[in-house]
């Protein structure tokens, strides 16, 4: 209710402000989207739309066993793996924990994909300021975003600025921070390590890695409705039949993606967690 009160609040601002020929004036010398310099690369290669569906999968299962964990039930079974992480000797954890920790693993190898790619293809400058014009031009398109004008723009070409800040933050900020701290709280961190422990205490780290779970949701939130309301047929085939053309191939494959996202949800359930797991560890 809050979030729909706060949000109602910024779109009525942001009618008022857009009415002063100040912000008038600014807002057409800033149109919300920077040119992007010649070198730049046009288009979405098909391993960005692949790492993109396995980052969202990965995600998913992230979140809904951090969720888990955070709900501090009993889980139906505990792990105890045959080898300790790191030097460290193997410690009993719950199911839950392991398959967190599992598919955290493999959102870091995606993730480690992902920006090999993105600096050795030259897609980084679609989503790392390369200018300070980038700041009042997302300044501008939140305007436009919260009065229902949507910035003009042509994702196959370049992102609007605060889409550019949103997905720097998100990569260059969020995902470390999430990777550093959960790494704090696994079981891979030392417990006899007084002094080290002392310097990065538990529970400031637990507090800071469940808001960055947080700000994951309200970006996807966010994001997933931007897509949707902002030309869901022309975002939906760029991002996943890397294609600038007017079909619904992207569309139709989004579609297949979510039954697969779906699929992956139901099929884990606590017996094939724990058939899972017992591929690594031992299974009470």
């Amino acid at each position: 209710m809050f979030v729909i009160l706060g949000a109602a609040a910024l779109s009525a601002l942001a009618f008022i402000l857009r009415a002063q020929p100040a912000v008038d004036e600014f807002m057409t010398r800033y149109s919300g989207v920077v040119v992007p310099t010649l070198d730049a690369p046009i288009g979405i290669p098909v391993w960005l739309s692949v790492t993109h569906f396995l980052n969202t999968l990965f995600l998913l299962l992230i979140i809904r066993t951090a969720l888990s964990i955070r709900s501090k039930k009993r889980p139906p079974a505990f792990v105890t793996p045959r080898r300790g992480v790191l030097g460290q000797p193997p410690r009993r954890i719950g199911i839950n924990v392991w398959l967190h920790n599992t598919v955290d693993v493999l959102w870091i190898v995606n993730g480690a994909v992902y920006i090999t790619l993105l600096f050795t293809t030259g897609q980084w400058m679609r989503i790392v300021p390369t200018t300070w014009e980038v700041f009042p031009n997302a300044i501008s398109a939140a305007l436009q975003y919260l009065t229902f004008t949507w910035p003009v723009e042509n994702p196959w070409v370049a992102y609007n600025s605060l889409q550019v800040l949103a997905y720097f933050g998100v990569v260059f900020v969020l995902a470390p921070l999430a990777i550093v701290t959960g790494l704090r709280l696994s079981s891979a961190w030392p417990l006899d390590a007084p002094r080290l422990n002392r310097v990065l205490p538990e529970q400031p780290i637990r507090r800071l890695h469940n808001l960055v779970l947080f700000l994951f949701l309200a970006f996807i939130v966010v994001h997933v409705d931007l897509v949707l309301f902002t030309g869901a047929v022309h975002n939906l085939n760029v991002m996943y039949a890397a294609s600038n053309d007017v079909s619904w191939m992207g569309t139709v494959i989004f579609i297949a993606s979510l039954a697969v996202l779906a699929a992956v949800w139901f099929a884990l359930t606590p017996s094939v967690q724990k058939k899972l797991a017992g591929l690594t560890g031992t299974v009470r």
